[in-house]
């Protein structure tokens, strides 16, 4: 596992922790922000797994 696997676990968490306070409170914007975390961290998951890819 490298940086961008850890970098990507952390922001799906953050988005998904956002996510869940927005749907929880109805704040529309912080459940967008979560979302948004969410994707970012599949993103850099993905990066991650193409640099895997690479090394072998």
């Amino acid at each position: 596992m490298d940086k961008e696997h850890i970098k990507g676990a952390a922001k799906k968490a953050e988005g998904q922790i956002k996510e869940t306070a927005g749907k929880l409170t109805g704040d529309r914007k912080l459940e967008a922000e979560g979302k948004l975390k969410k994707a970012e961290g599949e993103v850099r998951k993905a990066v991650g797994d193409a640099k895997d890819a690479l090394k072998k």
